[in-house]
């Protein structure tokens, strides 16, 4: 009897395992085509798995099932690519390289090796890597040709307050509690000492460079300060244009493995090397560093601001007169030091005066926001009026400093409105109108298009029904 039970379960787990084994096979069935381009059930389910740790992080549970958003997500990325490559869509590649490096170190640190990785995924490294650079290239494909459909859209004030009348309050968003606030800052006072001494470690880099003591993307890995050190400084090839204009006039005047002189832009100090070039593509890589200081100079600044800010609290001085006798944050020095987004338009280049804000949420203060995430701490402790002890930060590009801020006014967290709240509804409004073009032409590009989806995946919950043909 024990015999008969053994070879019965055996036979059960040899069904199941041959289950198992189909279900895997099936995990790289092609599930859909658009154009030229395939979706891989694999690709669904990973991206579903994202969808839903994405939603966990924020809080939030969709109604739709995440396989059949993921899959529609898929397919509209795979239509956006498709139409880009035929209507010739210029795409920027930086930061490409980067994000795979990135992704691929992700791979290899949950896998636990190389070797591991290269098992789990039954393929060679090196086309993981091709694999994750071709994902992410399709995507800035896509996002580019998004942005050509819907970018050059604006609204005017009429359509705003149109906008506001027809949406019912109830469904209008809730602005959560906002700080407005003054700075006063100090650099360093040698910051001309430090910004030498960062020229001559590059000058002393170029010179060991070129002289073969050792390899341009060596030294990148070692002393590179930002997220391209992790491939040797490498960038993605890419028009001059799409480089900021001293590191692009500098890279013009290059022949392939020619080494610059030290650059300086707003983001440090450079040297480029140029590794090719073909056409308008310029395919290089760089070493960025920027002024450090010693412990001494970092304190310095601190401790002239704490005897500001004393002054400041025994009236023997205005905040708003030192803010213009001692800030070095040309901003806003001349408006009392109030605080404005004025770093974040001149990066984005959008310079219309109705674009400035001076109330600003949590989630603005960090590296997305523009303003960081050592300013909302020292704000959170302060009431409105008072005055916050120095404290050492870094701005937008990453430069040393140190300041103190006073909190002018707290906010409360309120409906969305359009005297108060004009320019968040006029984003509200902007969103809008790009949505209903984007359908309209997507609409269009569907019926005009390939586009095959299994039998199995066409009962799904998509929101544009237009898919299944």
């Amino acid at each position: 009897m024990s015999k008969k039970i053994l070879f019965c379960a055996a036979l059960v787990l040899a069904i199941f395992a041959g289950a198992a084994q189909k279900r895997q096979v099936m995990l790289d069935r092609v599930v859909a085509v658009v154009g030229g381009s395939s979706i891989l059930w694999s690709e669904v389910d990973e991206y579903a798995g994202e969808l839903v740790e994405q939603r966990r992080q924020q809080g939030y549970t969709s109604d739709r099932d995440p396989h059949d958003e993921a899959l529609e997500q898929l397919l509209m990325q795979k239509l956006l690519f498709n139409q880009a490559l035929i209507d010739s869509v210029d795409v920027s590649y930086s930061g490409i390289a980067q994000r795979v490096e990135a992704h691929l170190q992700a791979l290899i640190d949950d896998a636990g090796s190389i070797a591991a990785l290269e098992t789990k995924q039954h393929m060679p490294i090196f086309n993981v890597r091709e694999m994750l650079r071709q994902r992410y290239e399709e995507q800035a494909y896509a996002q580019a040709m998004q942005s050509s459909v819907v970018g050059k859209i604006k609204v005017i004030p009429g359509e705003v307050e149109r906008y506001y009348k027809k949406t019912d309050p109830d469904s209008l968003p809730t602005i959560p509690e906002q700080y407005v606030y003054a700075q006063i800052t100090r650099f360093p006072a040698s910051i001309k000492e430090a910004k030498q001494r960062t020229k001559e470690r590059l000058l002393d880099m170029r010179e060991r460079i070129i002289k073969g003591q050792t390899r341009f993307d060596i030294m990148a890995r070692m002393y590179s300060m930002d997220g391209s050190a992790i491939s040797g400084g490498e960038l993605d090839p890419q028009p001059l244009d799409g480089f900021v204009r001293q590191f692009a006039d500098a890279l013009a005047d290059l022949k392939p493995g020619q080494v610059s002189e030290v650059v300086e832009t707003q983001y440090g100090y450079h040297l480029i090397q140029l590794i090719d070039q073909k056409g308008r593509m310029y395919h290089a890589r760089h070493i960025v560093l920027r002024p450090s200081y010693t412990l001494e100079e970092l304190a310095a600044p601190a401790r002239m601001l704490d005897s500001i800010a004393n002054l400041i609290r025994k009236d023997s001085i205005t905040f708003e007169e030192a803010a213009r006798k001692f800030s070095d944050d040309d901003n806003s020095k001349m408006n009392g030091g109030v605080v404005t987004n004025h770093d974040l338009l001149e990066l984005t280049q959008r310079w219309e005066a109705s674009y400035t804000e001076t109330r600003f949420m949590k989630e603005d203060f960090g590296r997305a926001g523009g303003k960081s995430l050592d300013d909302y701490n020292a704000l959170r402790n302060l009431k409105e009026g008072e005055i916050s002890d120095a404290y050492q930060t870094e701005d937008w590009m990453g430069n040393q400093l140190s300041k103190i801020v006073k909190l002018v006014k707290v906010i409360p967290p309120h409906k969305v409105s359009l005297d108060e709240d004009y320019i968040r509804v006029e984003q509200l409004a902007l969103n809008a109108k790009r949505e209903k073009v984007f359908k309209e032409w997507l609409d269009k590009k569907i019926e005009g298009m390939y586009i095959y989806i299994d039998p199995e995946f066409r009962d799904g919950e998509f929101e544009n029904k237009n898919w299944v043909k």
